[in-house]
């Protein structure tokens, strides 16, 4: 963001649970790097209680009404965030909480919607009645979903692909301890989507190490899945990321007549792995040339030539450095979710007419501003990343959301805060 503009109020509304989850962190991360003032809806807070409803052995009637009950809730309380929050825009992820009812109420009442929605849109449909209720909607695919958006009514639809965050996706080396915990020749993170498991069974011979949920029931593959198959938080990717030789990217699919899909969408895990600086193996997708250069990954495009690239590769060290060091340059030009956050506002600006709406609040730095403290202040607008044009009601909202101990000067902004408000009265 341009020092000078003013810094936008956004509100990033994550899903309860999911892979859109920790992308929908990563925004919020990328969107202050911007910047930004950000706050995050926390609808994992709530998934504990939604999953007990499964407990209470009543009528399947029932159980639905009180699940829809109890999301309709969440709906209404993502409403008073925004009616305290006032954001430029509210940003959900995919599968985030948010009814129709809500997303009405507030095209009602003129507050900007997007959606990112990162998800296979022929395989999670529900997009077809969500979608128009979206002033964005941001995709990972191109057509025909495009044109498939339009003719359900959506006029704002933009092509985001997904990216990595560097202050967390980047090289580290692993203490002796994890990395004989993650450490491998060969690995691939992931759920056991039906084409994935068929394919692993023909490469466990490389001494494979497979991480992450869905692999149950499969007793070839069973020796194989670290942890018990439990679910990998977004730190242990990184360690394992980091320790493996040769990662194992093949997409997911559900087909599993043809294991290698050669499909069009790029998953996270090729810009979180590339940020790495981690070598690859990668099945070519059709929206890749786009986002990667040739001598930037090491593609596949059928199970024998993944065979022979893991043999290959294993004995060429030098060659596998020199393309991850290319991918993670390239990566952190293009692909970062500060770029993507970047991209989607600019369309938004673009797109929507007066956005965002100017506020009604006067500049911390007006005629009366004591001198002496203009410096002191400028600094903490710094560290806060903020514009020497914020208002001071964003300034109060960013030192409230800072973690640790508040300095003198956070403490004396707050006190002016709590007297004007006071003084308001």
């Amino acid at each position: 963001m341009n020092k000078k503009s003013k810094p936008l109020r956004i509100l990033v509304v994550l899903p309860l649970y999911g892979g859109s989850l920790p992308i929908g962190r990563f925004c919020a991360r990328g969107l202050s790097d911007l910047g930004h003032l950000v706050e995050t809806f926390e609808a994992p807070a709530f998934n504990a209680a939604y999953n007990a409803l499964d407990d209470l052995r009543v009528s399947s009637q029932k159980h639905q009404y009180l699940q829809n009950s109890f999301l309709q809730m969440l709906s209404n309380a993502v409403l008073a965030k925004v009616e305290t929050f006032e954001p430029d825009m509210v940003l959900c992820m995919a599968q985030a909480p948010l009814s129709q009812q809500a997303l009405k109420r507030l095209r009602r009442d003129k507050v900007t919607t997007a959606m990112w929605f990162v998800e296979d849109y022929k395989i999670f449909t529900y997009w077809q009645s969500f979608a128009p209720l979206y002033d964005i909607f941001a995709v990972i695919q191109k057509e025909p979903l495009s044109s498939a958006l339009k003719e359900v009514g959506v006029e704002n639809s933009i092509y985001l692909p997904l990216a990595a965050q560097p202050d967390f996706h980047f090289p580290f080396r692993l203490s002796a301890e994890d990395n004989k915990i993650y450490g491998a020749d060969v690995s691939f993170l992931g759920a056991g989507y039906p084409n994935r498991r068929l394919a692993f069974r023909k490469l466990i011979h490389h001494g494979l190490k497979i991480w992450g949920t869905e692999w149950d029931g499969d007793h070839v593959l069973e020796p194989y899945v670290q942890l018990g198959g439990r679910r990998i938080s977004s730190e242990e990717c990184v360690k394992i990321y980091n320790a493996t030789k040769i990662n194992l990217n093949l997409h997911s699919s559900v087909e599993t007549d043809k294991l290698v899909s050669g499909g069009d969408f790029i998953n996270p895990r090729t810009f979180e792995l590339a940020a790495c600086g981690a070598f690859q193996l990668v099945d070519r997708r059709q929206l890749m040339p786009e986002a990667f250069a040739d001598d930037e990954l090491a593609v596949f495009d059928s199970l024998d030539e993944l065979d022979h690239k893991i043999e290959y590769y294993l004995n060429h060290k030098d060659e596998r450095e020199l393309t991850a060091r290319k991918g993670r340059m390239r990566v952190l030009k293009d692909h970062t979710y500060a770029a993507r956050m970047q991209k989607l506002i600019d369309f938004t600006a673009a797109r929507i007419p007066g956005w965002p709406k100017v506020r009604d609040e006067k500049e911390i730095f007006g005629p009366d501003f004591p001198e002496e403290l203009r410096s002191e202040v400028l600094e903490l607008l710094d560290k806060l990343g903020l514009s020497p044009a914020v208002g001071f009601d964003d300034l109060v909202k960013a030192i409230r959301q800072q973690q640790g101990e508040l300095s003198s000067l956070d403490t004396s902004i707050l006190f002016l805060d709590e007297w004007r408000k006071q003084y308001s009265k």
